[in-house]
């Protein structure tokens, strides 16, 4: 069923009051794929009752008082991306549309969201707990480089005035945080719940301290110190307390819980969902977010490739969890039931789909080690073994109505390529490419790639070669395409036009997909453009920071291509 909305809603369940209360700066989507609907619908399989307030108008009360007070706390988040990556360009500019808004209307999700919110339910619901959660408020737990504003920004915790913060996929935490409150009604015994951050006045006695909000200010080599502990130590296997003074209060982030088995990913994505926008949002307009994840299937959760400029790391962690082969054809048996399934499953992934029935014995037994499982080569932690996967897809594939099934998430190339015979998986991927495999080799120029921990471009150009070399055995149009960044901490002109004439040598096509690299919170690239430097190797890095440069830079690779069309 759908979470409520409104008091109508709830009557007609039979509640005259909420448990939690879940604000969001997305439109309520009821599916897998949107945080808010995976942590409300768990919360509601537990026994709790659970209502959504979407995309609440913040100038008024209007929206965020029409479910009353929740008996236990609101849960606040800015929704499935960063507010302020989903209002502004990689050129700081304003977006005119908001995929995850009825419409496409823009302008219905502030800037810095989770703050905002929370001070407006502070205003109207004070003494109510709130805890925050999602990308945005996860990311931004420490004092963070604010690319958007150009300063340090402390913790969103304390920005936003609210009494904790879950971390990370916080299934777990949620749940005892409600337990908790249930019980006792005491915040205070939150604090101790794995997951969490939450504030004091008073100096931690154990744990290690980070750099402090005054120290990155003044010392950017500092805030590259922070990510490089927070990294290491954010592992549930270490069960390390980190804290960060800030002025005269210190931010505590408790050990995280170790990452859902098999067994609650299973039950987590067979929750009855009803994969469609709730009816109170539909109306505005239809909301383009969903049309490419309603018939897919997260099959895998985290990443060990690390890239730097990715959040995963942070947010999900290295360590990868796969669902079991009976709980996926499961939900495939649920999406072929539905009128509108046209027998097409779009996407079998996660992070990395490839990664899916991967292991590492020693990252299982003792947590991360201090070294990238895939750079600058894949560790022999990893067997690479992809017949799990295989024999997956082609499971799903036998099902009953099912027509097609697509790879549309990540692929780790370097990955396959580490396999014993990389060309069986290779053979098998082409079944299951919609036309066009989209990988991201991000770059070319090695010290880019260094920085941005990515493999040699080589790699892809070989991954290129084989997968293209099967298609035409098979008869099939299936061709490799590249995606790029620029802008990227490393990257000069000399490297930029590296790029260019690698574009133009290796691949001959107009490049569909070339962005700017956004610096956001929580990154390890964020804090190389911040602090100069690479966090774990200490080597100065070139930065560019000009806003017009960073345009021309993608200009520049681009222009030789436009050129030929003119000519044409």
């Amino acid at each position: 069923m759908f979470l409520p909305t409104t008091r109508e809603e709830m009557e007609s369940l039979g509640w005259k009051e909420l448990d939690v209360i879940l604000v969001t700066g997305d439109a309520y989507v009821d599916h897998p794929s949107f945080g808010v609907a995976l942590i409300g619908q768990l919360l509601l399989s537990k026994g709790y009752k659970v209502g959504v307030i979407a995309q609440p108008d913040w100038r008024t009360e209007k929206d965020i008082t029409r479910l009353g007070r929740p008996r236990l706390f609101f849960g606040v988040t800015s929704g499935n991306v960063d507010s302020m990556v989903a209002n502004y360009t990689a050129s700081k500019k304003r977006r005119k549309t908001d995929d995850y808004t009825p419409s496409g209307k823009f302008g219905k999700r502030p800037d810095r969201a989770t703050i905002v919110y929370s001070n407006l339910i502070r205003h109207f619901f004070s003494g109510v707990p709130i805890v925050l959660g999602g990308i945005e408020a996860s990311l931004r737990r420490f004092a963070h480089y604010d690319w958007w504003q150009d300063i340090v920004r402390k913790s969103v915790l304390v920005d936003s005035k609210a009494d904790l913060l879950v971390y990370g996929m916080g299934e777990r935490a949620i749940l005892e945080i409600a337990r908790i409150l249930s019980e006792t009604g005491d915040i205070e015994k939150c604090k101790r719940v794995p997951g969490v951050v939450w504030w004091t006045s008073k100096k931690p006695k154990n744990g290690i301290e980070l750099p402090s909000y005054d120290e990155i200010n003044e010392i950017p080599e500092k805030y590259a110190e922070a990510l490089r502990l927070q990294t290491w130590y954010t592992d549930s296997y270490r069960n390390t307390i980190l804290y960060q003074r800030q002025d005269t209060r210190y931010v505590v982030q408790n050990p995280p819980f170790p990452p859902l088995s098999q067994k609650d990913l299973d039950y987590l994505y067979l929750l009855p969902f009803e994969r469609e926008v709730h009816p109170f949002y539909r109306k505005m307009g239809r909301v383009k977010s969903i049309e490419t994840v309603k018939f897919s299937i997260t099959a895998v959760r985290g990443c060990f490739g690390s890239c730097s400029f990715c959040a995963i790391t942070q947010h999900q962690t290295t360590h990868v969890v796969s669902r079991s082969k009976g709980s996926i054809l499961e939900e495939v048996k649920v999406l072929t039931k539905r009128e509108d399934f046209k027998g097409v499953i779009t996407d079998v992934g996660g992070p990395t789909a490839n990664l899916y029935g991967s292991r590492c014995l020693v990252r299982e037994a003792k947590g991360q080690c201090q070294k990238f499982c895939l750079y600058p080569h894949v560790c022999g932690g990893n067997k690479p073994n992809h017949n799990e996967f295989i024999d997956l897809l082609e499971s799903i594939k036998k099902l009953p109505k099912v027509k097609n099934v697509f790879i549309s998430s990540g692929i780790r190339h370097d990955f396959v390529l580490a396999e014993k015979d990389p060309n069986i998986f290779l053979k098998e991927l082409v079944k299951y490419t919609p036309g066009q495999l989209k990988l991201a080799p991000e770059h070319a120029h090695p010290k880019v790639l260094s920085l941005m921990r990515k493999p040699p471009v080589e790699l892809f150009l070989e991954f290129k070669r084989r997968f293209e070399h099967f298609a035409r055995k098979q008869m099939k149009k299936k061709y490799v395409i590249g995606y790029f960044m620029v802008g990227h901490p490393g990257e000069g002109l000399k490297e930029n036009n590296y790029l260019r004439e690698f574009i133009l040598k290796h691949l001959g096509y107009f490049p569909q997909q070339i962005q700017i690299f956004t610096p956001t919170p929580g990154t390890v690239s964020t804090a190389m453009y911040y602090s100069g430097i690479d966090p774990f190797t200490g080597e100065r890095v070139h930065v560019e920071r000009s806003l017009r440069v960073r345009n021309k830079m993608k200009e520049n690779v681009l222009i030789k291509f436009k050129k030929r069309r003119e000519k044409k």
